[in-house]
């Protein structure tokens, strides 16, 4: 009988490091003499995959943002898996912008992953499940493969490889 061998290829951010980074974002914005009595601060929303930016004017909520992303990059985060939102006024003459966070893979990114792969002829099988992409094959070649494929093209998303059976 011929083994299976698969993989699943997913896309997620973990939130601890999410956390630490800003929590060392926000030390070096208290220190910063730009940010001084701008009452700027970043809040993460684990329940809706969120981070709030909010300062005193739009180009302080720009350099927040920069900022973070600069503290998530050092952690090895995937910044594509981080979607800035518009700039929005707030109360008090405040600004403040919504960070999107995508975890998994979206219905749409993953239906054109599997296009991408089948143009490729491969002998392997991928399968949507649910936020994750199952690809099996016989063969651990035609895995590696898919890997550098997916490697090699850019989704919008960062993909992660795990699972490996």
């Amino acid at each position: 009988m011929a083994n299976e061998f698969s993989f699943d290829v997913v896309s997620k951010v973990e939130y601890t490091v999410v956390d630490e980074a800003i929590a060392i974002a926000m030390k070096e914005v208290i220190n910063r003499y730009d940010f001084k009595d701008s009452k700027s601060e970043i809040n993460f929303d684990k329940k809706n995959n969120s981070i709030m930016l909010q300062s005193c004017d739009d180009y302080k909520v720009k350099a927040l943002y920069d900022v973070l992303l600069t503290k998530l990059s050092k952690r090895g985060l995937p910044l594509k898996n981080f979607e800035p939102q518009k700039i929005e006024s707030a109360l008090g003459g405040t600004a403040k912008q919504a960070v999107k966070i995508q975890q998994g893979i979206p219905q749409d990114k993953a239906k054109e992953i599997v296009k991408a792969m089948k143009e490729q002829k491969l002998k392997a099988n991928i399968s949507i499940q649910g936020d994750t992409l199952r690809v099996t094959s016989k063969s651990k070649d035609e895995l590696q493969n898919v890997m550098s494929i997916l490697r090699g093209q850019d989704f919008g998303i960062a993909l992660q490889f795990d699972n490996f059976r």
